[in-house]
């Protein structure tokens, strides 16, 4: 549920908004629609309440041609909401309250194992338990599936975990939560990327909005600038960028390559509303690239 104001409001304060609009979300749903709507082949394992909110987004899901048949009703639970406010600079605070979702179990995971097959990658995100990420990282590892996980939201997390990630996609809050290293600026982010190679990570990617995103691959890092465009709400940006990567890896993009289009897919989507109504078609991002001049380094 997204309303626009013209300010973040501060502890006390109440700000009277303009725009109010209600949409589907959830960073595992969003960055599943966006792969999605980009050609990616998705299926989907989550879990929604058994109420009008759940109903709609599977019945959506379908529509957006993602395999829903392992996402679980639960009876016990609502399904997962978000409240978010956006600024008249296209910037937002969210609250999530997880219903259902945090309710995903590593039993829930292994009733879809056996009928998974041999995916390119997951995608996984943490508005799920921990426990669960840790039982599929455990799986994907045993059956050579390359695990990309996007640390939100932020937390801490065991090396156990990160020595067997593939990829790593923070944020620059999530990357200064996991590190403890401030990013102010270039060097501030190397070494936060570096910090979290060295933990295990295989190749690290931080995204910093309009300043694009570093990549941090077999030792070598990168800058992949962001097209400038305008801002109108930056809700699912983050989202999109992750499942258009996804996308591109699996379709044997080198890693910039799949950057470059993931930061052009999420840039596109930060000129619309709402979360999954901002995730971009394939000839939308492929239109959008035609369009535009990326800036210089």
């Amino acid at each position: 549920m997204v309303a626009k104001t013209t300010h973040l409001p501060a502890p006390g304060e109440t700000v009277l908004g303009g725009d109010f609009l209600m949409a589907p979300g959830g960073k595992g749903a969003n960055q599943a629609v966006a792969a999605a709507r980009l050609g990616g082949n998705v299926t989907f394992i989550a879990k929604l309440g058994n109420d009008i909110f759940g109903k709609q987004a599977k019945t959506q899901y379908a529509q957006e041609n993602i395999d829903t048949k392992h996402i679980v009703t639960d009876p016990a639970h609502p399904s997962g909401i978000a409240l978010i406010t956006v600024d008249a600079h296209g910037e937002n605070c969210i609250v999530v309250a997880s219903g259902a979702n945090a309710h995903l179990t590593p039993q829930d995971i292994q009733k879809a194992e056996k009928e998974m097959g041999n995916p390119s990658c997951i995608l996984m995100q943490l508005e799920i338990p921990l426990e669960t990420v840790q039982y599929v990282v455990k799986k994907a590892v045993e059956k050579n599936i390359p695990v990309i996980l996007n640390p939100a939201p932020a937390q801490p997390l065991p090396d156990e975990i990160l020595k067997h990630i593939h990829i790593l996609t923070p944020n620059q809050k999530e990357a200064e939560i996991l590190t403890g290293i401030p990013i102010t600026d270039k060097p501030g982010a190397e070494a936060a990327a570096k910090a979290l190679a060295a933990k295990g990570v295989h190749t690290v990617i931080i995204t910093l909005g309009k300043s694009g995103a570093l990549i941090l691959d077999q030792g070598q890092i990168e800058w992949v600038p962001a097209p400038e465009v305008h801002a109108v709400d930056t809700t699912a940006a983050g989202d999109v960028f992750c499942g258009s990567l996804a996308v591109a890896l699996s379709e044997k993009h080198s890693v910039k390559e799949s950057v470059i289009f993931a930061c052009t897919a999420a840039a596109l989507s930060v000129t619309k509303m709402g979360a999954q109504t901002s995730a971009p078609t394939r000839q939308e991002v492929i239109d959008f690239q035609n369009s535009i001049q990326t800036p210089p380094r």
